[in-house]
């Protein structure tokens, strides 16, 4: 069906879409959770997100292929990697006042794209690395048997990714909703609310704050690995400073310190951010673009005017260090 504004809704009843928009939703449930822990929960402002999904992405891809490693090796490898960059960049930079922070990594993000683009000879550059997913395409066959074997005679192509994004994303949210309810969970909302006083309970502060930022880029490389996956190569340009900021309009969505809210933000922002695609108008495709933008920015302009602390949120929650 199409309307006369020249927007068609077809691709809603087609499931292939749903599966699409499933796959995005759930890498940036985990992309955004690192966020969530870092700034719901801990009270640091980290614009380096994509940064920590670039490192694991890269790390996993130049290990299996220029150093012929196995593809389930060089994953949990890369989630070190991506760890010891996040303490590397949050050593330093953590003594900082909060909005330099978020400039540091911001910075740290964009060194790692840069590097990228420029070690042609590890990374590929522009032209892309390929060739690391021959074991997931293997696990994906295994998958898909099985789907046929309990009678769906011809699966999506794409819904053993699907299947495996949502159930690590749920594991890491269930994770993570019972760690920050434990002492740990609650040194770092003292943190979040009032550092010096935690600092004169005896806490030390950094650690919490640096813990938080690991767990936050482990959650990046996993994202990194499906968007790596999903893409079937590399480029440094799906690691944009411009996924960090939609990370954080999914946080706004969903509300802050609220995981579930998370998946429920993601879902919503990738059905309108796809389906906005189907907006046919007789401008060019750049303006085009514009427009899904404008209309995700109307979005969050009237959930911040109705509802600012998002779908899930608490206004309490809003209010910190105070």
């Amino acid at each position: 069906m199409t309307l006369p504004l020249g927007v068609t809704f077809d691709a809603f009843t087609d499931f292939g879409f749903w599966t699409s928009v499933g796959i995005l939703a759930g890498t940036y449930v985990l992309f955004t959770l690192g966020l969530q822990l870092n700034v719901g929960y801990t009270g640091i402002v980290n614009f380096g997100q994509a940064g920590f999904m670039a490192i694991g992405a890269y790390a996993m891809g130049v290990l299996v292929v220029k150093a012929q490693w196995s593809f389930w090796l060089a994953l949990p490898t890369a989630v070190f990697i991506a760890i010891g960059f996040g303490l590397l960049v949050g050593l330093p930079s953590l003594r900082l006042r909060a909005d330099y922070f978020a400039i540091a990594t911001i910075a740290a993000a964009e060194i790692v794209r840069i590097t990228a683009l420029n070690l042609r000879d590890v990374t590929g550059g522009n032209k892309g690395l390929f060739g690391f997913d021959e074991s997931w395409n293997s696990l994906s066959d295994q998958i898909d048997s099985w789907l046929q074997s309990l009678g769906w005679s011809n699966p999506e192509q794409l819904f053993p990714l699907f299947i495996v994004v949502w159930v690590t994303a749920l594991i890491a949210t269930t994770l993570l909703h019972f760690a920050t309810k434990s002492p740990w969970g609650r040194v770092l909302r003292a943190v979040r609310e009032d550092e010096d006083a935690a600092r004169a309970l005896g806490k030390n502060t950094l650690a919490y704050k640096l813990q938080s930022l690991a767990i936050a880029a482990t959650l990046g490389a996993l994202a990194g690995f499906f968007v790596a996956i999903n893409l079937n190569f590399l480029t440094p340009e799906a690691f944009l400073p411009a996924f960090t900021f939609i990370g954080f309009a999914v946080l706004v969505l969903g509300g802050l310190a609220n995981y579930w809210g998370v998946a429920a933000g993601a879902i919503i922002m990738w059905t309108i951010l796809e389906g906005t695609r189907f907006i046919d108008l007789p401008i060019s495709a750049e303006r085009e673009a514009a427009v899904r933008f404008m209309i995700v920015g109307l979005v969050l302009i009237l959930l911040m005017a109705f509802r600012p602390q998002g779908l899930f949120g608490k206004k309490e929650e809003m209010v910190l260090g105070d």
